[in-house]
């Protein structure tokens, strides 16, 4: 089977996964880039996860491509002011 579904053209293994920069900070918060079910049960993950940056300002981090930034939010939000780890 080839890559190709209503002649358009996916390259990741997930239409989820599909950065599209025309979507507006709603329609990105609202994307899923899993819904399916498995062993586990059902797994459903956002494609985007909405961030606040320095300045307050809301903003999208994709998923993929933004991984590693996902994973910093995620350890400052684990810290302390001193920036002490809280578990």
């Amino acid at each position: 089977m080839d890559n190709q579904t209503n002649n358009k053209v996916h390259r990741t293994a997930n239409k989820g996964d599909v950065i599209d920069n025309s979507k507006s900070l709603e329609e990105k918060k609202e994307q899923i880039a899993v819904d399916s079910w498995d062993i586990a049960g059902h797994v459903k993950v956002p494609a985007y996860f909405p961030v606040e940056d320095e300045n307050g300002d809301e903003k999208v981090l994709h998923h993929v491509k933004d991984a590693e930034e996902i994973s910093d939010v995620i350890r400052q939000a684990r810290t302390d002011e001193n920036g002490d780890r809280q578990w």
